[in-house]
């Protein structure tokens, strides 16, 4: 097989990911990068008085997923970054003088649920045995899937785990075939958040995400979150991975059936394959009456949530905060409401803090805290200095009122992060955050497909395609994209 010139479009997981298994196979491989630094949504940055942010994700989840992709290069997640266990995994704000620390241990766990609903432990047990199966199935044969026609799920093992998925029944009905009480409740339905869609509107499928939280638990990779994408482009410029930042893909040459080049702002470049990593409708505009998809297509999707996103320095320790904390003191429907049925700045939101400095001193200086504020908001909105003020005072209310500690006299570092960010450093399709929300008319062969069906050499990678949004699922996109090419090359 001679090898191939191929351009990767981004630098976020899901492309270096796939661009490491490329080079692997002797594929000359050059990713272009629009921003100066990698890592796309997952990028990091360092303030001027010493504070170390991670700009998007905060939850290290399923350790398996980035585990095998190492594994596949010859490393173990060890060989890059010590992994922390957290425990407790989050803490849970209700209300005031109601508070909740979930522990990493499932024994504990099912002590807590107990305590709450008398038989809950029990139940426990046989919703996380179901859990599993789901994540076994799931996780370990249909993510891996192109998704590109039904014959790839023809596998009778594959097949007789369907039936055990529940893919036509909802999240939010399937728990509560389980438990009654609406802390337990709350907890299992928490991780959705992460998939773009109400617990009504997601197949229950999804439980496996419960498998992931309380079985697998929630880590941290000491220095930051970083530190995997650090990882990654180590593996791929091992592989022989060529990076080219500050180099945005402004057009797409295209010509009996191919693209023939890509316009940069630094010039033309010539390639046999492209696969973009980018904002897949961004991607398609460039390519106009070559698109898989209408522009009608895209506004009739369902997107997953954009976000409004504080990075705080303060100049002291603030108590009464874990690693992660969920403020789940206002009504949880509502809010959902506010993102999905109703799209609108939300009235009385619930929100997430990291605080990654009480695990890791390295992210803030001596004595100070990091702290990542973040509230889920409906993609598409009006998104200006004034509104992110406004909300930035409702959480500081919110958390003096809950920690007994305002955090404004304490500021020595803050920054704003929101829609028109997403839309300015990534193209992001109304400025969303995490893609396409994962209902079941938006899973598998219903996402927007890997390949062009006009060119035959443009693929797709990454949240807005298979598997979907979050980091594992990103990785394993790139690894089906790039396996994927790598068959249709050895055909040809």
């Amino acid at each position: 097989m001679s090898a191939k010139k191929i351009a990767l479009i981004g630098s976020g997981i899901s492309s270096l990911s796939c661009a490491s298994f490329l080079a692997k196979e002797g594929h000359d491989v050059t990713i272009l990068e629009k921003n100066d630094s990698i890592g796309g949504r997952a990028r990091q940055f360092r303030s001027e008085n010493g504070f170390t942010f991670d700009m998007g994700p905060s939850w290290y989840w399923m350790p398996d997923i980035f585990e095998n992709f190492y594994r596949q290069f010859g490393y173990t997640t060890s060989d890059f970054y010590e992994l922390v266990r957290l425990d407790p995994s989050y803490q849970v704000i209700w209300n005031e003088h109601d508070t909740d620390q979930i522990p990493a241990s499932v024994t504990e766990l099912e002590q807590f649920v107990e305590k709450l609903e008398p038989g809950s432990s029990i139940k426990l047990r046989r919703f996380l045995a179901d859990a599993e199966k789901k994540y076994q199935i799931g996780m370990k044969d249909l993510v891996y899937k192109p998704s590109l026609k039904l014959s790839e799920f023809a596998d009778t093992r594959i097949l007789s785990g369907l039936f055990k998925m529940h893919l036509f029944k909802s999240y939010s009905s399937f728990i509560r075939k389980y438990f009654s009480h609406p802390k337990i409740i709350s907890l299992l339905e928490f991780p959705i958040l992460f998939l773009g869609a109400t617990p009504k509107d997601t197949p229950a499928l999804y439980s496996l995400m419960n498998y992931a939280d309380i079985q697998l638990g929630t880590w941290y990779p000491m220095g930051g979150m970083f530190e995997f994408v650090k990882a990654f482009e180590r593996i791929a410029r091992e592989q022989g991975v060529r990076f080219l930042l500050d180099h945005a893909v402004t057009g797409i040459n295209t010509s009996n059936g191919k693209i023939q080049s890509l316009n940069t702002n630094h010039g033309t470049f010539g390639f046999d394959f492209v696969i973009s990593g980018a904002d897949y409708r961004h991607t398609e505009q460039l390519l106009q009456n070559q698109a898989n998809y209408s522009d009608t297509y895209w506004e009739k999707r369902v997107m997953a949530p954009s976000c409004l996103i504080f990075y705080i320095g303060l100049d002291c320790k603030a108590p009464h905060l874990e690693h992660h904390n969920l403020f789940f003191d206002e009504d949880f429907d509502k809010h959902a409401h506010e993102i999905y049925k109703d799209p609108q700045w939300p009235s009385k939101p619930l929100f997430y803090v990291s605080c990654p400095s009480k695990t890791d001193p390295s992210t803030a200086p001596e004595g100070s805290e990091n702290l990542f504020l973040l509230i889920p908001i409906a993609p598409g909105l009006e998104d200006n200095e004034q509104l992110r003020e406004h909300y930035f005072n409702l959480l500081c209310e919110r958390l003096s009122k809950k920690t007994g500690f305002d955090i404004r006299p304490h500021i020595s570092y803050k920054r704003s992060y929101c829609i028109s960010d997403f839309m300015n450093d990534y193209h992001a399709f109304k400025g969303n955050a995490y893609g396409l929300a994962n209902t079941l008319k938006q899973t598998a062969l219903l996402k927007p497909r890997i390949r062009n069906k006009h060119l035959s050499n443009l693929f797709y990678t990454g949240q807005l395609t298979v598997p979907g949004p979050g980091i594992p699922p990103s990785i394993v996109s790139g690894e089906v994209v790039a396996k994927y090419l790598i068959r249709q090359i050895e055909k040809r």
